[in-house]
């Protein structure tokens, strides 16, 4: 059943992991930690030339109902985006909404 309200976009939190491969290497990936209903507010966005390329960043802010745990280590994945944690900000401190500060870099 779909969320009603300002919250009602279904985004999944993960965590970046790193597993040893056949050969005993490690290799990055990422893994689900929650699925939670929440808010993804883009703020702004822009072009810069990187790698003899046109690159685009958008700054994104995600609010979701208070939750431990949410660290700039990890990201958002909302569909088939993924939103880079900046910042978690615990809204005046009540524990009851965190904003985070992301960045999406849609044609990385």
């Amino acid at each position: 059943m779909p969320a009603a309200g300002p919250l009602r976009q279904r985004l999944t939190l993960q965590q970046a992991t790193s597993t040893p491969n056949s050969f005993n290497e490690m290799v990055g990936s990422w893994a689900d930690v929650a699925t939670v209903y929440g808010a993804v507010e883009p703020l702004r966005g822009q072009e810069f030339f990187a790698a003899e390329q046109v690159q685009s960043e958008i700054s994104v802010r995600v609010r979701i109902r208070y939750r431990s745990g949410v660290a700039p280590t990890m990201r958002w994945k909302f569909g088939t985006r993924y939103l880079y944690i900046n910042a978690v900000i615990d809204v005046n401190e009540r524990h009851r909404e965190i904003q985070c500060m992301c960045r999406e870099m849609p044609n990385a």
